[in-house]
């Protein structure tokens, strides 16, 4: 069996490869206070991708990772106000259940790999063409 690594120095690696920016550009993260020594708390960019109604659009996103990160994946707010299937109207909370990534969870997840699915997911078929609320509305 294969040793775990714990929580904060997972977390630790995951601040480190997103302050070096290492991996898809068109994601961002880090943490939202340089304070919060339990990195809990985490802010995620994702650009629009293009030829789609997100094209040239920047969605800002909270996420919680709670103690039972990253046996458990975090929880994850739109703060853009955004029309997605598995994205709560009310307050942008994501659905985990309707959204790959998150329902499919497994410990190599992270961070990244949530923002760029989620990406992955604006520019599906079914999601590319949605009417979006106006750019820089906020939930």
């Amino acid at each position: 069996m294969a040793a775990r690594i714990p929580r904060n120095f997972r977390l630790l690696e995951e601040l480190e490869k997103g302050e070096k920016g290492i991996g898809d550009g068109s994601c961002s993260y880090g943490l939202m206070d340089s304070d919060d020594i339990m990195m809990s708390n985490w802010n995620g960019t994702i650009l629009g991708p293009g030829h789609t109604v997100h094209e040239n659009r920047i969605y800002s996103l909270k996420i919680h990772c709670g103690d039972d990160y990253p046996e458990r994946p975090p929880t994850v707010h739109f703060l853009s106000r955004v029309n997605l299937p598995f994205v709560s109207p009310i307050d942008g909370k994501i659905d985990a259940t309707r959204l790959n990534v998150l329902s499919q969870w497994g410990r190599d997840s992270s961070i990244e790999t949530i923002l760029v699915g989620i990406r992955r997911e604006m520019a599906a078929a079914n999601n590319r063409k949605l009417l979006q609320p106006p750019e820089g509305s906020t939930f």
